[in-house]
């Protein structure tokens, strides 16, 4: 039985949506779909109700031994890396689109200044699977980012014993395309767009259900979604006209087109630290390198 089956059915039962797991664990909502079948078929039993999403009986009895499996073999995949010392030190990181800003990088260039020999390795991720990564062991440090309150704490789940600190954090706004109606304002209310058209970017820009929840309201309609995790992509498509974003600020301003500062609801983007709470010398020599914020 395929663990990464295992893993998106337990995803998908504990938050009940296909495409709010597709989204924490990387993958597009049609292969989170196609794991589901296939596991159904595998076992000769539906596991999920599909409207609303939640488990069948059968289903609630499968993510009891899945929940455990996984637990094992995470378990087991972390005993082993700690046991197994490459002939090279290596610093395994995992970070989110938005997450590799300059300090994280010079934190990366002191580490391996002081220690010539190391391998720096950096994994791209989606912001959630950054959390997950670092609490299942895959890596033991990552940064991730995402939008929320000043400071607060970004929401990541239940992490364990993982660690999480703020590296800082910047406002944001919201990146229209030039000639848009709104272009000659000097700061937005969110809840005032609620019905303006949205770029559905959760990978990147504020996820939609994110603003919703800010809001206090519902709407924000997704007129174009992006899947991708290169921010580049995403500002093309909004200065194109694709759809609205709440971006950081200054990677707003940098698009070329109109960064509207958000003056309400209270919205920052932040960055964090995730890190196991036992670490080798090189994944320690990093966090300590990293600038501490709010």
């Amino acid at each position: 039985m395929d663990s990464h089956l295992l893993r998106t059915l337990v995803t998908v039962a504990r938050l009940g949506s296909f495409s709010a797991a597709a989204l924490e664990l990387g993958y597009t909502q049609s292969a989170v779909s196609q794991q589901i079948a296939a596991l159904e078929a595998e076992l000769g039993a539906p596991l999920l109700h599909r409207r609303p999403v939640g488990p069948t009986g059968a289903g609630e009895r499968m993510v009891e031994h899945a929940r455990l499996l996984l637990e094992r073999m995470d378990a087991a995949r972390a005993d082993v890396r700690r046991l197994s010392v490459p002939d090279r030190p290596q610093l395994l990181l995992a970070v989110s689109p938005l997450a590799m800003d300059p300090a994280v990088a010079r934190a990366l260039a002191k580490v391996r200044q002081d220690d010539p020999r190391l391998r720096v390795r950096v994994r791209v991720l989606p912001r959630r699977a950054v959390a997950a990564e670092v609490a299942a062991g895959g890596c033991a440090v990552g940064v991730t980012d995402g939008y929320t309150a000043p400071g607060g704490p970004l929401a990541l789940g239940d992490l364990g014993p993982v660690r999480q600190a703020g590296l800082g954090e910047e406002p944001c706004a919201v990146l229209c395309p030039a000639g848009h109606p709104l272009h000659r304002r000097t700061g937005v209310d969110l809840g005032q767009l609620a019905d303006a058209g949205w770029l559905d970017a959760p990978a990147v820009a504020a996820p939609l259900a994110d603003l919703r929840t800010a809001t206090g309201g519902g709407a924000f309609p997704a007129v174009a979604d992006y899947e991708g995790l290169d921010a580049a992509a995403l500002l093309a498509l909004a200065v194109a006209g694709h759809g609205l974003a709440v971006l950081p600020r200054a990677l707003a301003a940098s698009a070329g087109a109109t960064a509207l500062p958000v003056r309400a609801p209270r919205l920052a983007h932040r960055r964090e630290v995730l890190f196991a709470p036992v670490l080798d010398a090189p994944a320690r020599a990093f966090v300590d390198a990293l600038p501490r914020g709010v």
